[in-house]
């Protein structure tokens, strides 16, 4: 019972809780002799808290909270989940000092059943979502930092070799950006009037030659490490209170989706989606040469200031594709998320001259 995926919060048992929490050095002495679960609900899984209690003898850390996430990795439209966000807490960044990772007390993953579960702490007491607190240079800074640990760990050809994680082909990287492009072709028709001028003829020039522009960059490994992938500001937990410690969560790739990239990507992907062009605009240059500091400081050598500068350019206008990948259906409801997104994405663009990248 102990190694199986747990698909329901009925499955759960003061058994099960007692093993897993004994396990992970939590519980050294006693057992887990009941349990109050409060239920919750995510875009891609189901989710509860609960809340043990200890028998009288039971010594260790004995957390008071515990947050379960139970995922069915089939999504129902042909896309699937892989074990990604197991390996994210149990095994990839396992003995990294300072990673923004929450502590995880067990994670399961099955490919029979298409499931996985994992077993956190619970920090909702303490921490909220980036979504709800107003960007400062000191978030900047810490997040520059968190992804920095992060990427730092994998960074390069022979780290990337070792954790059986190779740059992606090219089949791949067009792959991805064709998810997207339907939508590119939805928005332009339908509603130009949201977009300047000149944007849709930059989106069409954009999906056209960024691809290749990645496709070149990728056969040079300096750069390329594990990448989260979806650093938004819904999975970013700050302090109710300041900004350390921040936890980074919910690494949920698709089997489409780009897993070995320029780390660089993930600071782009919450700096130039999620702020407004003007906070963007006054934090984004002192945040990236944070980032650059923290890399050298995590270890990494031979990557420039410039390279990183073209790096993070090239990874901007990616962003063009994460928004306009909503609407590759048809024209996505949830407007007041992907079009501000879409905004932001071709205004940095404009900023910082990307497409003098491909040109």
């Amino acid at each position: 019972m102990n190694e199986r995926v747990i698909s329901s919060l009925d499955q759960v048992t003061t058994d099960w809780l007692t093993a897993v929490l004994a396990r992970s050095g939590a519980l050294t002495v006693g057992k887990v002799v009941r349990f109050d679960v409060e239920t919750g609900q995510g875009n891609w899984s189901t989710s509860g808290r609960l809340h043990p209690h200890y028998s009288q003898d039971a010594q260790g850390d004995l957390p008071e909270s515990l947050f379960l996430k139970l995922v069915n990795t089939n999504t129902g439209d042909g896309e699937f989940f892989g074990p990604s966000e197991v390996t994210y807490y149990t095994r990839d960044y396992l003995g990294v000092k300072d990673a923004p990772l929450l502590r995880c007390y067990d994670g399961r993953f099955s490919a029979a059943l298409q499931r996985y579960h994992l077993l956190l702490e619970d920090v909702s007491q303490t921490h909220i979502e980036a979504v709800d607190k107003t960007p400062t240079l000191a978030y900047g800074f810490a997040l520059a930092e968190g992804l920095a640990v992060l990427h730092a760990h994998w960074w390069g050809a022979q780290r990337l070799a070792e954790a059986n994680a190779l740059i992606h082909e090219p089949g791949h990287i067009r792959r991805f950006v064709a998810i997207a492009e339907p939508g590119a072709g939805h928005i332009i028709r339908q509603l130009a009037v949201e977009l300047e001028p000149h944007w849709p003829d930059a989106i069409r020039e954009l999906f056209d030659k960024h691809p290749q522009a990645m496709i070149a960059r990728a056969r040079s490994a300096n750069g390329f490490t594990l990448i989260h992938g979806d650093v938004g500001q819904t999975n970013v937990l700050l302090p109710r209170v300041g900004e350390r410690p921040l936890y980074i969560i919910d690494r949920q790739p698709f089997d489409w989706s780009l897993t070995t990239w320029l780390g660089v990507y993930d600071l782009a992907y919450a700096i130039v989606l999620d702020w407004e062009v003007e906070t963007r605009r006054r934090l984004e240059m002192p945040v990236l040469h944070h980032y650059h500091e923290w890399l050298i400081k995590r270890g990494v050598q031979g990557y420039s200031w410039e390279q990183l500068f073209d790096d993070y350019r090239l990874c901007v206008a990616m962003g063009v594709y994460v928004a306009v990948e909503y609407c590759r259906g048809g024209i996505n409801r949830d407007q007041d998320i992907w079009l501000p997104m879409l905004q932001r994405a071709l205004t940095a663009c404009d900023d910082l001259d990307c497409a003098n990248l491909w040109r």
